[in-house]
């Protein structure tokens, strides 16, 4: 096997656990799997569209205050992952609860970048009508 067919293959089998992980309600696998770098960006005009970096704005600007708003754990599952070179885009569906009761049945596209093994960036896809309709957008 060559080095980028062997970069391909332990980049999806580093997201397929964290994803295994994460479908367990385990959030932090993520977080861990992230460089100290990474850089988290929602695309388009929305109330959340823009870039969060790196790891430690990540994490306290957008996915405490994001996770705050759910009763309980918040179980992602990933139901395709492709992977080619740095690059792993997951396909994934989450769901949880509100703090105020509303299902919250996300889908996701994920187009995650790959360095020595770790998250370095996130693009993130969503159904952002429910977000909107659902959810607190992040402190700006």
């Amino acid at each position: 096997m060559s080095t980028a067919e062997n970069t391909t293959v332990d980049n999806k089998t580093t997201i397929r656990a964290v994803f295994d992980e994460l479908a367990k309600g385990n959030g932090r696998a993520l977080t861990d799997a992230m460089s100290d770098d990474c850089r988290w960006t929602f695309p388009g005009v929305w109330s959340w569209a823009g870039t969060w970096e790196p790891k430690t704005v990540v994490v306290h600007d957008l996915l405490r205050p994001l996770m705050a708003q759910f009763r309980g754990d918040y179980r992602m599952v990933a139901d395709s992952l492709l992977a080619d070179g740095d690059q792993v885009v997951v396909q994934a569906r989450g769901a949880g609860t509100t703090l105020d009761g509303e299902p919250y049945p996300q889908t996701y596209c994920l187009i995650l970048r790959m360095a020595d093994g770790r998250i370095t960036e996130v693009v993130e896809h969503c159904d952002t009508a429910l977000v909107e309709r659902v959810l607190r957008p992040p402190a700006r």
